[in-house]
């Protein structure tokens, strides 16, 4: 397991459980890789194409926003 991938899990686990089983479906659907691509709801759209483009672009969060982004879904 990646450094990255243990701080993810770390910090899913101070999450309630049903936000943890909501991230554990979501990985286990991109784990699989089939499956129908989920839909987009439109006023989403903008905010994916430019993450997609960060992503293609090599600009990624750090571990520390990626912590404080779960922090804000805590109950």
């Amino acid at each position: 397991m990646t450094k990255l991938l243990a701080e993810a899990l770390e910090a899913v686990t101070r999450l309630s459980a049903e936000s943890q089983d909501e991230i554990a479906r979501a990985m286990l659907r991109l784990a699989q890789g089939d499956g129908e691509p989920e839909a987009i709801d439109p006023a989403h759209l903008p905010a994916v194409l430019e993450g997609l483009a960060q992503a293609k672009a090599k600009v990624f969060s750090t571990p520390e926003e990626v912590e404080a982004a779960f922090r804000r879904f805590e109950s």
